[in-house]
């Protein structure tokens, strides 16, 4: 090899690592156009049935059944939202009137008579807790901050929303637009291999979405249930919207159990603590285990294994693979990207011994 051939090599990589490397920039200056398109993605994944339904059973028209969808979808949303601001008013309301003098007395005293009530040695306990100035350093200032937060970032909540309802619709309505832009730049000789794979993505992740909505459906009306047992206010919008944040793996029942605690001990802040808002919270306590025991050993295995045909254990190293690279949103995204990774792979290296045990279910 004369010293010309090695020189091009050197340049030929190069350009290869620079083009990547644009690419990538490139990708990273677009992250929130790439969230749309996926956001759009799950949305038309979820209406495709109800499309195919009314295609099929009440003969309307593609677009006709397409803009039905959208409504139908666009008024599920805004009726979450309808449920969520008298919810949200209520509780910027009651926080508002929070005395937080009150509050640190309040948990002083549970300390106290929870010390009392294991027979501790409370005189030792209490100067070590002097010492530790844990209760001086807490800071409650955390939860009207949070609703300050969350109110801030309803503006551009509400521009990425509307681009992922328009983008959702162009892929409901031209169902092939996603497959024949990725199929322009596929061989001729892997096209049909490439269709087969988006037909079969497509069915999975439709199957996986719509068990993921029953399993939001258990959750709350679990959640529903218990709250109103106990007699909290606004218990159905709080029960929807901590069953909605479980739709994050592992880490959603551990956000929506502490959101649904906050939201009920706020609903109780002009109550007495140890009468009314310990006792609630105790009982709020018993609910979220009851229905994450319930989720955990019968709607997650069913909906994972039955719909995507994925092995519980398979499922749980790729969630927690997946969060240690990419945080929280790898989580959420795990199940389903694996899940078309396989049906590629089975599609394009059926003969390998590896992708044959991993694909074996499909």
């Amino acid at each position: 090899m004369n010293s010309k051939a090695i020189a091009n090599g050197i340049l030929r990589a190069v350009g290869i690592i620079l083009a990547v490397a644009l690419v990538l920039y490139f990708l990273y200056k677009i992250q929130s156009v790439i969230v749309y398109i996926f956001i759009a993605a799950v949305i038309s994944l979820i209406g495709r049935p109800i499309v195919i339904f009314l295609r099929r059973r009440l003969k309307f028209k593609n677009t006709f059944a397409v803009v039905v969808t959208m409504v139908f979808l666009i008024g599920i949303f805004a009726g979450i939202i309808s449920l969520l601001i008298p919810l949200i008013v209520e509780q910027g309301q009651n926080l508002s009137l929070l005395d937080i003098d009150q509050l640190k007395i309040n948990i002083e005293e549970l300390y106290k008579a929870s010390i009392q009530y294991l027979e501790l040695n409370h005189i030792d306990a209490e100067q070590a807790i002097k010492e530790s100035k844990i209760l001086s350093n807490l800071d409650y200032s955390i939860i009207p901050n949070f609703l300050n937060s969350f109110v801030a970032g309803i503006g551009s909540f509400s521009i990425g929303l509307m681009s992922v309802l328009f983008i959702a619709f162009f892929f409901l309505k031209d169902s092939n637009l996603f497959q024949q832009g990725i199929l322009t730049f596929i061989p001729n000789e892997k096209e049909s291999n490439t269709k087969r794979s988006f037909s079969k993505i497509s069915d999975l992740l439709s199957r996986y979405f719509v068990g993921l909505f029953f399993q939001i459906l258990i959750l709350f009306v679990i959640y529903t249930i218990g709250l109103l047992i106990i007699g909290v206010k606004n218990a159905v919008v709080i029960a929807f919207l901590c069953a909605l944040i479980n739709l994050i793996p592992y880490l959603g029942p551990l956000i929506g159990g502490a959101l649904m605690l906050l939201l009920v001990m706020t609903n109780n802040l002009t109550d007495s603590f140890s009468e009314v808002i310990l006792p609630n919270i105790i009982y709020t306590l018993i609910i979220i285990t009851v229905a994450q025991l319930i989720d955990n050993f019968f709607s997650q295995p069913f909906i994972f294994s039955k719909s995507v045909k994925s092995h519980p254990l398979e499922i749980f190293l790729i969630i927690i693979i997946a969060g240690l690279l990419f945080g929280v949103v790898g989580m959420i995204v795990a199940v389903p990207s694996y899940t078309a990774i396989k049906v590629i792979l089975k599609e394009f290296l059926s003969d390998n011994k590896v992708v044959k045990k991993l694909t074996q279910g499909l």
